[in-house]
């Protein structure tokens, strides 16, 4: 039986997600107020994207308290899993440090100059070509929270000079290639494993049904980048530049201090699923970053924890979705249902649409499999589409002075995200 408050739980999503389309207009509102004054400061509140879905979770579960009762609420509250925003916090605070960037810049720099001599092509181009693929896929390995950051980052030091239209562009190939990216392995990318104990689906099954058609979309995607956006990029800067640039301007750092904190990567992703375990890893690489400050720059806590309260007030809302998802979901045939999972995913985190999808009693192997890679595919549409995303946007963000409109990513995300269809959809 529905209730009131899975009615009031979907309305107030539906009008968080608009919200997020609004962004825009409540920064530019904020501009009319005195800087210091209560109205500019909460119109500007209303404009971080970040922290939409976490305002909009605490007036329902206000509403809720009101409804039901506190001891309801809590008990809600209990059975809710936040430990994909603490895991994302933890991952992306250690994948921004200067140890860890300037490891993953001059590994990058090496396998680019290589490509160079081998194909004589352009170092800008070149660099581009390696970091949105290279990085996405590293995200079946170091799962995809880190791949995003560590190819934010990336991304970030060779675009210096570039138009809006190239901005949306990377940004959402960036955001597709990474939600496919994790499709080569069934334990990295959040929508394939919150279904691949259940459905049994192993390194084996995962990689040769979705893992190479996903590299297939994100190598013509990215080359697809670079040859419309030729002209653009060559205003930007190689990674060759960035190193150099670098290197006079910050002390070297140590080989040790560099796989001390590749070591704290490791176990923090090793143990990605188990909260108590790398939050307490991740004390003790808070405790070893401040004896090694001369080799850090300013650890990005603020950015992270905003980051966790995104995806915390997405995840608010996820049980309220249910009873209208499970049932949309089980009447569909696979062509539709994989439409179906790619529209959805623009809507709602793809994770929580696949876990709702694991819950649907009878699904053949062909719908499961329509489900994921539909999810997979659609994660690149909006912000909220996928998890990581919001730690790309978090490091790019500045970038976008009028900030980003999320209209403009969804028609830029359009032409990634149906080389993506196409390749795990025919192929």
């Amino acid at each position: 039986m529905i209730t009131a408050l899975q009615i009031l739980g979907t309305v107030l999503f539906g009008v968080a997600v608009l919200h997020t389309f609004l962004v825009g207009f409540f920064t530019k509102i904020s501009h009319r107020f005195p800087k210091h004054s209560f109205l500019h400061g909460f119109f500007h509140l209303m404009g971080e994207i970040e922290v939409v879905f976490a305002v909009w979770a605490a007036i329902l579960m206000g509403l809720f308290i009101g409804i039901e009762g506190w001891d309801k609420a809590i008990a809600y509250q209990k059975s809710l899993n936040f430990t994909e925003p603490f895991f994302i916090f933890a991952i992306m605070v250690i994948c921004s440090t200067r140890p860890i960037l300037t490891g993953a810049r001059q590994l990058i720099l090496a396998m680019s100059s290589g490509l160079q001599k081998i194909l004589r092509t352009p170092a800008i181009a070149t660099d581009v070509f390696v970091v949105l693929t290279l990085g996405p896929l590293s995200g079946s390995l170091i799962t995809e929270p880190a791949a995003m950051t560590v190819t934010a980052f990336m991304l970030n030091a060779i675009l210096e000079k570039e138009s809006d239209k190239l901005l949306y562009a990377a940004l959402a190939v960036l955001f597709v290639n990474v939600s496919i990216g994790g499709a080569l392995t069934p334990f990295a990318a959040p929508p394939i494993l919150m279904v691949a104990q259940k459905w049994n689906w192993d390194f084996n099954y995962v990689f040769f049904n979705l893992g190479w058609k996903s590299a297939v979309a994100i190598f013509v995607n990215t080359l697809g980048l670079i040859l419309i956006f030729k002209s653009s990029l060559q205003k930007g800067v190689s990674l060759k530049e960035v190193e150099t640039r670098m290197a006079g301007a910050q002390a070297a750092i140590p080989l040790g201090v560099t796989l001390l904190h590749v070591v704290f990567l490791v176990g923090v992703v090793l143990t990605s699923h188990y909260q108590n375990a790398f939050l307490g890893i991740f004390l003790l690489f808070l405790g070893v970053a401040s004896v090694t400050q001369s080799y850090q720059d300013s650890l990005r806590l603020k950015e992270s924890l905003l980051v966790s309260l995104f995806l915390g007030g997405i995840i608010q809302f996820g049980a309220f979705q249910e009873w209208w998802l499970s049932p949309l979901l089980s009447s569909l045939n696979e062509f539709s249902l994989f439409v179906g999972a790619v529209s959805l995913t623009a809507v709602t985190d793809n994770a929580a649409l696949t876990y709702l999808g694991s819950q649907v009693t009878n699904l053949s192997d062909a719908s499961k499999y329509s489900l994921v890679a539909g999810a997979i595919v659609g994660g690149g549409l909006t912000v909220i589409a996928n998890a990581p995303n919001a730690a790309g946007y978090s490091i790019l963000s500045h970038r976008f002075k009028s900030g980003l409109s999320p209209l403009s990513l969804l028609l830029s995300a359009i032409a990634p995200t149906a080389v993506a269809f196409f390749c795990l959809w025919v192929l």
